[in-house]
Parts: C-alpha cells; structure tokens; sequence
C-alpha cells in the first residue's frame, strides 16, 4: 500500500509516517529527510535543494518529481507511507508513483507555530516558520482536494497525543478498508 501523510509543518507527519509504516510492514520515507541528506551532496541538484530549503521555499517541481520518483522507484512493490510530498498540485499531478490513500493530519497555524519552536531545528527560525505556513496554505492545501476528488482523502485530528493520532489513523484505514 502507498500512503502520503499530509499537514502542515510541525504537525507530526514524520513521526506518524513512521508509526504507520511500521503498523503496516511498509518503509517509511520522508521528503525533509531525502532533501536534507540531498542538500550536502557537492552537485548542483544539491545546491538547488540547500538554497530552496534555507530560504523557506519549496525544492521545485521538476527536481522535487524528479527526486521522489526516482527514490520510489527504487522501493518496488513494497509499499511506503511517505511524508512531505506531494506538496503542490504540479507533483500531485505528475509523479508517476500510484498512491492508495493519502492521510491529511489536520492543526491549526497557531499549535503548528507553537510545536515549530519547540522543536528547535536549524531551519525553524521564525521568518522560516511564517513563509512555510505561507507556502503551505497556498500550494501543499490545494492537493487535498485533489485526493478527496478521489476519495483518497482520510482526515485526522493532529492536536491530541502522538498516540491517539496513530489510533485515529488505524481506525481511518480500517474503515476505509471496508467500504
């Protein structure tokens, strides 16, 4: 089975992604994850992600499909729940990997600025913080829709517990199962 785990930053995407990847013997892959190791590559590709990223911005679309492709690619048959993409309707769109449902873990701009500076990374200054939430709700809400048009949209309270998101998240995929 092939999941995306969709939600703002900060709103538990990795952490859920992992839980649930596990839950359902698939791997766990993480966009941030690929696009940080990709940032300290010495290519050019490499430089084009670390100067997206330091800004704020979104990796482009042609390098990001290109990128999360060719990862997925790799995987096969497996199955993954991967977290962090796709973030526009562009990659939406033009990734060729299929995806079975998509997981959106709802919060609010407030709790996502909140857990943003709690966690205390390199890259969560606050002007970083205010253009993602920026980019987000301009680019990343959009592709809700486009899974939901095909009822591959599955709805979770992101502000409870890390484990009562994940039950939420089985019970979803469960019921979802059964229709």
């Amino acid at each position: 089975m092939n999941i995306v785990i969709m939600g703002m930053p900060g709103s538990g995407k990795s952490t859920q992604a992992e839980i649930l990847a596990k839950s359902l013997g698939v791997l766990h892959l993480s966009t941030g994850d690929i696009f940080r190791k990709l940032k300290q590559d010495n290519t050019p590709l490499g430089a084009r992600v670390e100067t997206a990223m330091d800004r704020g911005h979104l990796v482009n679309n042609q390098d990001a499909v290109e990128i999360i492709d060719l990862h997925l690619s790799k995987l096969k048959d497996k199955g993954f729940a991967l977290d962090g993409a796709p973030r526009d309707l562009y990659q939406a769109e033009h990734s060729s990997t299929p995806i079975d449902l998509a997981i959106y873990i709802k919060l609010t701009d407030e709790e996502c600025i909140k857990r943003l500076n709690e966690r205390g990374r390199g890259d969560d200054t606050p002007e970083i913080i205010k253009e993602r939430l920026l980019v987000y709700h301009q680019l990343t809400e959009p592709v809700l829709d486009f899974f939901r048009k095909q009822n591959k949209l599955l709805e979770v309270d992101g502000s409870p517990s890390v484990e009562e998101i994940a039950r939420q998240i089985s019970d979803k995929i469960k019921s979802y199962g059964n229709h």
